[in-house]
């Protein structure tokens, strides 16, 4: 069982930057498949982004060049940067993970295993 905590969410104003971290208790951090999605209000929850075991990463359109994925493997943190906030940004924001085992599209909610509870992150105009 994997553990993920976020935190770093707050009120932001459009412009600003953000980094969200995620931290899970698992001593085999460095084998997981990490990934961010985020639910609006009134909306459905959609994938931002993810980082594979190797360092690969992968973005949602919606952010790229804005948003950058990282992981600490030596802290088992995984790390959302966030710059040039929007107020469409406004979400609860899951971080997410999966073994090695699991395959599947990487920006795919249904082919994660573990979800933290989520941080809230606010844009205002």
């Amino acid at each position: 069982q994997v553990r993920l905590v976020e935190s770093g969410g707050g009120l932001m104003q459009t412009g600003d930057s953000l980094t969200l971290s995620c931290a899970a208790s698992e001593v085999t951090f460095n084998s997981l498949t990490l990934a961010w999605f985020r639910r609006a209000p009134g909306k459905e929850r959609v994938f931002v982004a993810a980082i594979t075991s190797l360092g690969a990463k992968y973005y949602e359109d919606f952010v790229k060049g804005r948003f950058t994925v990282s992981r600490d493997n030596a802290k088992s943190i995984l790390y959302l940067h966030m710059s040039s906030l929007k107020p469409d940004d406004t979400a609860v924001y899951y971080c997410a993970a999966r073994g090695p085992h699991y395959a599947g599209n990487i920006d795919e909610g249904a082919r994660y295993e573990y979800w933290g509870q989520g941080t809230r992150v606010a844009v205002s105009s």
